[in-house]
C-alpha cells in the first residue's frame, strides 16, 4: 500500500502523516511530497526517517492513494497525472469540489456514492464538513428549507503564516502578515477573497458545497465567515428552517446517534462545545440546541470541530479507509 502525501510539510500535511500513524492505515511505503526546495529533506513517520520526494517521483511510483493538501493550483496541475496511473487522488483543495464529474465526499454522509472508477475525489471545505455532519441527518428526517450560517474560524485554516502572525502580535513583534489587519484581539469578517456578489469565496463554498453534498440544488443557504484569533478549530452558529416540525429532544437523539457527532449541550451546567477544548479530536460537537421562537419549524445550534482533523486530514483519510473497507479503492 504505497501512499503519497502531497504537501507533506504543510499544516494539514503534517496532521495527515500523524493520523496515518494514529489510525494504523496500512501504509507499506510512504511518499512524502513537498516543494522542490524540500526534496531530500527528512520527515519522521512511524519512528523512521523518510526522505521527501519530488512530485514526478511520486507519480512514477504509482501509489494506491495520493492525499493532496498543497493548494488548488498544485491539484489542478498534478492530480490527473496521478489518476492516469491508476492512483486514487483525495484532494483537500477547492480545485475539484464543484466539478460535476467529481464526487464531494463526507464518508458518513455520502460515502456510498463512491465507485471503483472514481480516481479524483474532492474533500469538502473544513466548514462544510462539520456543517454537513450535523445537518445531513436532520435534512434526511425533516427536510431543510433554509440555513443561515455564521462561522468563527481558526487562523490555522489560513496556514503557518497566519499562526506566525498571531504569535508575533501576541509578543509585540513586527513580522509578515497573513491578513490585511491585526488578528490578535480582533475578529476579521473576511475569510478568503471577495467575489462579485460581495460574499467571500469561503462563504460561497458553504452555499454551493452544501447543495452538492445534500443533492439539493435549490437549497436556500446564506453565510458569513469570520476569522478569529483561535488555534483549536472552527465554530459555527447555524439557524435552520425545516419543511416539517420537530421536537428538540428528537433533534438531540438523532445527532447523538449519528456516527462522528457528539451532542455536548447542558445549559443548566454551562456546558457547550468550544474549540479550545475540542482540538485534537476527530468528532463534530454540537450544542446550544434550541428552537428558534421567532420562526416556524426553525432551530438554532452551535457546531465545533478541529478544522485540521475532521475538517481536513481526518476526512481525507476516512475516505481512503472507506474505499479500502468497501473494496472500491
Amino acid at each position: 500500500m504505497k501512499v503519497a502525501v502531497v504537501g507533506a510539510t504543510g499544516l494539514v500535511g503534517t496532521v495527515m502523516l500523524r493520523l496515518l500513524e494514529e489510525r494504523n492505515f496500512p501504509v507499506t511505503q510512504l511518499l512524502p511530497v513537498a516543494s522542490e526546495k524540500s526534496v531530500g529533506k527528512k520527515i519522521t513517520f512511524r519512528g523512521k526517517e523518510v526522505e521527501v520526494v519530488s512530485m514526478q517521483y511520486a507519480i512514477d511510483e504509482k501509489p494506491v492513494f495520493a492525499l493532496f493538501s498543497a493548494g488548488g493550483e498544485t491539484s489542478l496541475a498534478f492530480a490527473e497525472q496521478f489518476a492516469a496511473n491508476g492512483t486514487v487522488v483525495i484532494d483537500n483543495s477547492s480545485a475539484w469540489r464543484m466539478d460535476p464529474s467529481k464526487k464531494l465526499i463526507v464518508p458518513e454522509v455520502n460515502g456510498q456514492e463512491l465507485i471503483k472508477e472514481d480516481k479524483i475525489i474532492a474533500n469538502p471545505n473544513c466548514s462544510t464538513i462539520q456543517l454537513m455532519m450535523a445537518m445531513a441527518p436532520l435534512h434526511q428526517k425533516y427536510g431543510i428549507e433554509r440555513m443561515v450560517i455564521s462561522t468563527y474560524q481558526s487562523i490555522t485554516g489560513t496556514g503557518v503564516k497566519a499562526v506566525q502572525q498571531l504569535e508575533n502580535e501576541q509578543k509585540g513583534i513586527e513580522g509578515e502578515m497573513a491578513y490585511s489587519y491585526q488578528i490578535h484581539q480582533n475578529a476579521i469578517p473576511q475569510c478568503d477573497v471577495f467575489l462579485e456578489n460581495d460574499y467571500t469565496k469561503e462563504e460561497m463554498k458553504l452555499v454551493l458545497e452544501s447543495r452538492k453534498i445534500l443533492s439539493a440544488p435549490n437549497l436556500k443557504v446564506t453565510a458569513t465567515a469570520v476569522r478569529i484569533p483561535v488555534i483549536g478549530g472552527h465554530s459555527e452558529s447555524v439557524n435552520v428552517t425545516f419543511k416539517n416540525d420537530f421536537k428538540v429532544e428528537d433533534i438531540k437523539s438523532i445527532l447523538n446517534n449519528t456516527q462522528g457527532v457528539v451532542v455536548h449541550d447542558n445549559p443548566a451546567k454551562n456546558e457547550y462545545p468550544m474549540p479550545f477544548y475540542k482540538k485534537e479530536q476527530d468528532e463534530v460537537f454540537v450544542g446550544r440546541i434550541r428552537r428558534d421562537e421567532s420562526a416556524e419549524n426553525s432551530l438554532n445550534l452551535w457546531i465545533v470541530s478541529d478544522n485540521l482533523r475532521k475538517g481536513a486530514a481526518t476526512n481525507a483519510i476516512q475516505i481512503a479507509e472507506y474505499l479500502v473497507a468497501s473494496g472500491k479503492g
